[in-house]
């Protein structure tokens, strides 16, 4: 049986379908990488459309990294600075809920569409109805940038299992194992 890769439905409906999405659970295989050094490890992941998250990401069999967001106080072990936090709370909350974007304009352009706010830029596969790249623009001038790839289907839903985010010199890139998306 063939996977079909490919929503037979308008990129509204295809938005609106996944508005009722409140929660995602993941698992899911994780590269950091700075300049001068890479972590590899694999990961659990419970976020929230409101940002709060449990994140848990082992490295040789043990637990490397505990991070949670609760209405936006953000806590970990170890510590992390402010970049690394920004990436891991809402670099991956828009990066998996990429949908819920507000008062967006869309453009037409060259077989993707192009979904625009003074806060986020994403560019959407037409044919996939699945983000490609992502933008987010921060006041502090910085942007966040999201690369997206390797569509598969989970819970009925279409989806880019594999991410890569980053912000200055810090990138990380998921590549999920399973993924649950709860209503």
């Amino acid at each position: 049986m063939e996977l079909t890769l490919h929503e037979e439905r308008s990129l509204d409906e295809v938005i609106a379908g996944r508005n009722g999405i409140s929660q995602i659970d993941t698992t899911f295989s994780v590269l950091f990488e700075k300049p001068d050094s890479e972590i590899r490890g694999d990961g659990t992941l419970n976020i929230c459309n409101n940002g709060n998250l449990d994140l848990r990401v082992y490295s040789l069999g043990f637990l490397a990294m505990e991070l949670t967001s609760r209405n936006g106080v953000v806590k970990s072990k170890p510590g992390l600075d402010s970049t690394k936090k920004t990436i891991l709370t809402q670099g991956l909350r828009d990066c998996l809920f990429w949908w819920d974007i507000k008062n967006f304009t869309v453009q037409d352009e060259n077989g993707y569409y192009l979904l625009r706010n003074s806060e986020r830029e994403i560019t959407i596969d037409k044919q996939s109805s699945l983000p490609k790249k992502q933008q987010i623009y921060f006041t502090n001038g910085k942007v966040l940038s999201v690369y997206y790839d390797n569509p598969a289907r989970g819970n009925g839903i279409l989806y880019q299992s594999k991410m890569k985010i980053e912000l200055s010199k810090y990138s990380v890139t998921l590549l999920v194992k399973n993924i649950h998306f709860i209503l």
